[in-house]
């Protein structure tokens, strides 16, 4: 398994993991607004202010993004490409986490749209083509925070506990660079007696390792969980993922070959 050497000390927690209650939602996200002020909107008139989308079908005009890029030189150990502008576009499948950054929330999204693009959208800077419902996943007891990493010098969401949810349904879990994705996320089921469950989340490898496809040779490249379960003791998770050049690839990731880059976020979701 591929590794990477991040800038400051390695921390001693590996993964942070809250339990909270995920209530399934149909959110409403309007036209003309930016894609962070309608899920902010969308998700709060079903009475939650953290949570988890699928984008899948949005239209935006315009979408804006950048995709991993080589270590700047800085001491960071991975980068953003230059941005990238599409006039036009409908996201094919994408996933967008709802939290809090400088006391204002925040929205971190990775989406695959219909012309094979795959990359980190802007979404301040991304707007609706059109009225769309999409799915997801409304949260109590927990929700993400933005906040300065120590370890990799980037300032990344991590679950915080909001209050006490009605019921313990979920866990939202982030996890820290060079662990196996799958692994990480098999035991976390295992030691919170979560026997069955389906993994939503964004994050990035180190390089992508499937169990059929080719595969990314990026020692960054940016992932979008598209079906995830934990099940008898195993997780799979099958996933799209974008490399420097742009290319995207689908699959299964192979266990224990696909170390966390910077971070992954997830929504473990009880069956």
């Amino acid at each position: 398994m591929q590794q990477i050497s991040h800038p400051g000390p390695t921390a001693p927690t590996r993964a942070d993991v809250v339990a909270c209650h995920a209530e399934p939602v149909r959110v409403q996200l309007r036209a003309g607004q930016t894609l962070t002020r309608a899920i902010i909107e969308g998700l709060a008139e079903v009475g939650s202010s953290a949570g988890y989308l699928r984008l899948d079908g949005v239209g935006l005009a315009p979408l804006r993004y950048v995709m991993p890029a080589p270590a700047p030189g800085d001491g960071h150990a991975a980068w953003y490409s230059q941005t990238y502008d599409l006039p036009d576009t409908r996201i094919q499948q994408g996933g967008a986490h709802l939290g809090q950054r400088d006391g204002q929330p925040f929205v971190h999204c990775h989406a695959l749209w219909h012309d094979q693009g795959m990359g980190h959208v802007l979404c301040d800077e991304s707007v609706l083509a059109e009225d769309v419902t999409v799915q997801g996943w409304g949260l109590t007891g927990a929700g993400l925070v933005a906040q300065p990493d120590a370890e990799t010098q980037f300032t990344l969401f991590r679950p915080h506990a909001a209050g006490a949810p009605k019921q313990c349904t979920a866990l939202l879990i982030t996890l820290r660079p060079n662990q196996d994705i799958g692994s990480a996320l098999r035991n976390i089921a295992r030691d919170h007696q979560m026997a069955g469950a389906c993994v939503e989340g964004i994050g990035s490898l180190v390089g992508t390792v499937f169990e059929a496809a080719p595969g990314l040779d990026s020692y960054a490249t940016e992932l979008l969980i598209l079906n995830g379960v934990v099940r008898d003791g195993a997780c799979r998770l099958h996933v799209a993922s974008v490399g420097f050049d742009g290319s995207v690839q689908q699959g299964v990731l192979r266990v224990g070959r696909n170390a966390v880059c910077v971070t992954a976020e997830v929504l473990m979701i009880a069956n």
